[in-house]
């Protein structure tokens, strides 16, 4: 399917329940050892908040008009805090447009963590353009992280 026949929109209310559950979805299809079904409550009260701390919500949709994918960005600071795509969106490009989007919301740089075991994620963003800037640990998860930086920011 080309991207040609969906689009990208800003978040809305109603999006929540699909965003949570295409999150849940995507993350669990990592591997990772998490249980992202427990973290539930956790996105959504994250995705409720961020338009009014000034992040910018993007959601992307499938070829009938429903959330499959979306990104945050803060155009501001240049954090991306989320990339999502449903599985079965995997290698449609989806999350290539959503990275596109981010970019073009925040020109100067795009600074972000990975998980390193997320070996897929992290060669995405390799491609995307985006470089190695150090190592972290996750807040949540305390799992390794990679700090990846796109851009001029820094």
């Amino acid at each position: 399917m080309s991207l040609t026949t969906r689009g990208l929109r800003d978040f809305a209310g109603a999006d929540l329940p699909a965003l949570v559950d295409l999150w849940a979805a995507a993350w669990a299809a990592t591997g990772l050892p998490i249980d992202f079904d427990a973290r539930r409550g956790w996105i959504a009260d994250r995705l409720r908040a961020f338009p009014a701390q000034g992040t910018n919500v993007v959601v992307g949709l499938d070829a009938s008009g429903k959330p499959a994918g979306f990104v945050t960005i803060d155009p501001r600071s240049g954090l991306l805090d989320q990339l999502c795509v449903a599985p079965a969106e995997r290698g449609s490009g989806l999350a290539a447009a959503l990275l596109d989007e981010a970019k073009r919301r925040s020109p100067r740089g795009i600074e972000l963590e990975v998980n390193e075991a997320n070996l897929r994620a992290r060669r995405f963003y390799e491609r995307e353009g985006f470089a190695p800037a150090g190592r972290g640990l996750s807040q949540l998860a305390r799992l390794p992280t990679l700090k990846m930086r796109w851009g001029a920011k820094g």
